[in-house]
């Protein structure tokens, strides 16, 4: 499904990163997973690599480096992230900060430095991981909404700036997943969150990771500037 792609997951080393790198790999797809976290796993299509999406000089080397492996990039994955809830009124200005620039910023930054590469495929895909919040909002985390939010809203423009040029831009927008970030929430929230999803239950991360094999390949070559939600109906 994904012979002979060359694909960059940025944050692939753990939870939906990974199974999407795995996902990937298993359909063919040479993947680069970028990452500051060691991974826990290992395949003979994924290489690691270091990748701080704050950091613009180290996001130019690995565009070098990938631009003299393979001369091209044709799916790229903006998965990194991290959250820093609270309520607003407690909410910290450095919490704030760190959620923009990794999970906004980061985003741009890593299009910015990867989009000439994605131009010099046939038919590239650029993936955004959003979230429901960043369509729906949710109390506790106006930090977390407003990049995700932020990140639908570049996945369209780029749907838009880039079509000409046949370059696919989409976003996921996952409900609740069972990953690290899940597995620290309080009980009541779980079950606030259950009783809300008309399946009753969270997804996995293979859910999300099947999503994103629709949108990195050509099932989905008509298919631009859309939002994919990945929540078992949360939210109907």
């Amino acid at each position: 499904m994904l012979n002979g792609k060359i694909a960059l997951i940025t944050g692939g080393s753990r939870g939906i990163g990974k199974e999407i790198a795995l996902k990937f790999a298993e359909n063919g797809a040479t993947v680069i997973s970028g990452d500051l976290i060691d991974p826990d796993y290992s395949h003979e299509n994924v290489s690691h690599v270091k990748l701080n999406v704050t950091d613009r000089e180290n996001i130019k080397e690995i565009a070098n480096e990938i631009k003299e492996k393979y001369g091209r990039l044709d799916i790229l994955v903006n998965n990194a992230g991290i959250t820093r809830d609270s309520l607003l009124q407690r909410m910290k200005e450095a919490d704030w900060d760190l959620v923009i620039d990794i999970n906004l910023k980061g985003v741009y930054n890593v299009m910015q430095g990867f989009v000439s590469l994605l131009l010099k495929s046939k038919a590239s895909s650029v993936i955004n991981m959003a979230s429901v919040v960043g369509v729906d909002g949710n109390a506790g985390q106006t930090n977390y909404a407003a990049t995700k939010g932020g990140v639908i809203a570049m996945a369209k423009t780029w749907a838009k700036e880039f079509g000409r040029k046949n370059l696919r831009s989409n976003a996921i927008a996952p409900g609740f997943i069972e990953t690290n970030m899940t597995h620290v929430l309080p009980e009541k929230v779980v079950e606030t969150v259950l009783a809300n999803t008309p399946l009753r239950k969270m997804g996995d991360a293979e859910d999300v990771a099947n999503a994103a094999l629709y949108l990195a390949s050509d099932m989905s070559k008509f298919v631009t500037g859309q939002v994919l939600r990945v929540d078992g109906g949360l939210n109907l």
